[in-house]
């Protein structure tokens, strides 16, 4: 259960039903269960929310929401629903949805479906960093970057340019060995946590922004077939685990 004395949280989980590079990728059937419910679950599990809402523009997808425990109190508009609908729309239409009926909340979390490897255990470890920090709007979950932006470029016509036009004295970076580069890292799908009241700058993360470094397979994102395949890969093999779920399997249909 979620301590009293702890702000008011509330998990957003977003599952639209247009995504055109896997099709209903959120609820493709994962060892048994639809990917969205090891979010569902591990969001509950993690007692850390008075409430976990899934955001969906799907009636199908409102059904196996429920199924595993989520509220789906209102479908999302089809204005928020587009595959270029920004974040702040849809989580600004759920909190005003909440407000309308005098439900407030200081925080809000967004759990994304495609990370389905991340814990309850990875969510109170995030909670707990963001209420450490002072003076900050949001945390952000991110991992050290496999390939440095400092080695990547921008082509125009026949001409190509650095993305990062940074130096090492006299080196560009481009030009220098991976060792002599900072570290970068570059946020993942696993989770975001903010106070609400970021909202009122348009962004759902504000200007101070803490990192939450995701350890193993808490960032693990599933996109694409190339990453189906690879997830399923490594838990063939056992290296890496799903959240527990203790709900029988949705019964419905589900995509193949």
């Amino acid at each position: 259960m979620p301590n009293p004395l702890s702000p008011a949280a509330i998990a957003l989980i977003p599952a639209r039903s247009g995504s055109k590079r896997v099709t209903d990728k959120n609820i493709r059937p994962l060892r048994g269960h639809p990917m969205i419910a090891y979010t569902i679950r591990a969001a509950i599990d993690s007692g850390i929310f008075q409430r976990v809402v899934v955001s969906t523009d799907s009636a199908q997808y409102a059904e196996i929401a429920r199924h595993y425990g989520a509220e789906v109190p209102f479908l999302r508009p089809a204005e928020f629903s587009g595959d270029r609908s920004p974040d702040v729309e849809w989580i600004g239409h759920a909190l005003q949805s909440f407000a309308q009926e005098e439900r407030h909340f200081d925080c809000f979390s967004i759990l994304r479906p495609t990370s389905p490897f991340r814990l309850p255990e990875t969510i109170r470890r995030a909670w707990a960093e963001f209420l450490a920090q002072e003076g900050i709007d949001s945390l952000r979950a991110v991992e050290k970057c496999a390939q440095h932006p400092g080695k990547m470029w921008v082509i125009r016509g026949s001409i190509m340019t650095p993305i990062l036009p940074y130096f090492n004295g006299e080196t560009p970076w481009h030009s220098s060995q991976y060792a002599a580069l900072p570290e970068v890292y570059v946020q993942n799908a696993s989770l975001e946590i903010a106070w609400s009241r970021v909202l009122e700058s348009g962004t759902i993360s504000g200007n101070t922004v803490c990192p939450f470094l995701t350890r193993d397979s808490e960032g693990v994102d599933v996109n694409n077939e190339g990453d189906w395949q690879y997830v399923n890969y490594l838990l063939e093999n056992q290296t890496i685990a799903l959240p527990l779920i203790d709900a029988i399997a949705f019964s419905g249909e589900l995509p193949v």
